[in-house]
């Protein structure tokens, strides 16, 4: 099954735990924890995506590049700037298992910028 998701005017958090519990098949009666039976998930209209409070200039991603000094690090305003997609790839990857059923089940997960004509 396919669900599709308007991801105008939503709250970044609350969009990310419904669409990573659609994605694990955690709505369904026959769910497991240790096997993938979700959905597919379409989002689009990422870019009008919403945050609440002062996150879009208090909240920082973080990355390294492994080497001395090479930590790197962006604004949320700035991410959102640059690729919504991302942005909401990030929350929902971390809200799902941290095993090997993560990146299969990432693999589910469609993102647009805007609404297919």
């Amino acid at each position: 099954m396919i669900h599709t998701i308007d991801a105008t005017n939503k709250i970044l958090g609350r969009l990310a735990v419904e669409v990573a519990n659609l994605l694990r098949g955690k709505n369904k009666p026959s769910f497991v924890p240790y096997t993938d039976k979700g959905d597919e998930v379409i989002i689009i209209n990422t870019d009008r995506i919403k945050v609440t409070g002062k996150k879009l200039k208090q909240k920082i991603y973080y990355r390294h590049s492994g080497y001395p000094g090479g930590i790197k690090s962006i604004e949320l305003e700035r991410a959102l700037e640059k690729d919504s997609r991302e942005v909401i790839r990030k929350a929902i990857y971390g809200m799902l298992p941290k095993n090997k059923l993560r990146d299969k089940i990432i693999k589910k997960l469609k993102l647009y910028k805007k609404e297919k004509e």
